[in-house]
């Protein structure tokens, strides 16, 4: 495995219970107020239940959907005690999940049978998309996976040299023209470049500005184009990255980037320095697309294939 060689052998769970402490804190605090003093769900507990749901960011419309399924519960049920909402909550929770998700990648792979395999990642700047990517290349790369990394993010020098950096340390070929350079230029050469060596991923950065959507759409239609003309399936991914800090802010550039572009997976970053990993759920939730990653902290191994059952453990565990 070369220079990450080890770390990626860590115990993954400790590293995501650790990446949502904050946001469990934050959730578990505000439900224990929430049911203060009740011994049974009553309508006063579903609405302090919608406010804390809300406020942990899992968004309005999943939140009213997680509250309509306890509802009926309750109705079901008729006596309720609180004292079960944990494990009510956490099954709503899991199945919501499970409903808008494929299925869990067991680790970083690739489908077989499709080399080179080309994915096309979209984001604004600042969510961590350049460390995203150098991180993805480091562990396909542990895999035993033959990685090119495409710097197409040509309007900011920052993104180039980034990307050039993640390379060297990662050990992996970077094919960049530098700034202001055509990004569709630099994808062509990097996924004719991936052909001629047999690579088995090519991870291609695209521009970090939320510009209009018509110049967005063009910008990426253009780079589709010109990449089909060597492998006529590509992309087979358009990952999306977001900022999971941001809590609403994710959810508003999801719906943007999702109007203006096909995207087909999610990369949800930051969770560790934030209360606000509810999100994950709302944006699982609303856009259908599966959460494919999730970032708990800065090293390596705190990039990790998003697992739906271990995210809802640690979340309740």
């Amino acid at each position: 495995m070369g220079l990450f060689g080890g770390i990626f052998s860590k115990d993954k769970k400790e590293h995501l219970d650790k990446g949502l402490a904050k946001t469990k804190e934050n959730f578990f605090s505000k439900l224990g107020k929430a049911v203060a003093g009740k011994s049974t769900v009553d309508d006063e507990v579903l609405d302090n239940l919608e406010e804390v749901l809300v406020t942990s960011d899992v968004g309005v419309e999943t939140t009213l959907k997680i509250i309509e399924a306890i509802e009926q519960r309750v109705a079901r049920d008729k006596y309720l005690g609180v004292d079960e909402l944990n494990r009510i909550l956490r099954e709503e929770i899991a199945a919501l999940l499970s409903e808008n998700n494929s299925g869990d990648l067991e680790d970083f792979d690739v489908p077989s049978g499709t080399r080179p395999y080309v994915i096309l990642v979209v984001g604004v700047n600042g969510v961590g998309k350049t460390t995203t990517i150098g991180k993805l290349a480091a562990r396909f790369k542990a895999k035993g996976l033959q990685v090119m990394l495409g710097a197409a993010d040509t309007f900011r020098a920052a993104a180039v040299d980034q990307l050039k950096r993640w390379g060297e340390r990662v050990g992996v070929p970077v094919v960049a023209h530098g700034m202001h350079t055509d990004p569709a230029s630099v994808a062509f050469d990097t996924v004719k470049k991936a052909v001629e060596q047999q690579a088995d991923v090519v991870i291609i950065d695209t521009a970090g500005r939320l510009h209009t959507k018509v110049n967005l759409m063009n910008e990426l239609g253009k780079i589709k184009r010109v990449i089909q003309k060597f492998v006529d399936t590509a992309p087979h991914e358009v990952l999306l990255v977001l900022d999971g800090s941001t809590g609403q802010n994710a959810v508003n550039q999801a719906r943007e980037f999702t109007k203006a572009t096909e995207v087909t997976a999610l990369a949800i970053t930051k969770l560790d320095g934030t209360a606000k990993g509810g999100v994950v759920i709302g944006i699982s939730d609303e856009f259908k697309i599966p959460v494919k990653y999730i970032g708990v902290g800065e090293g390596l191994e705190d990039l990790q294939v998003f697992n739906k059952m271990a995210f809802v453990d640690s979340f309740f565990g």
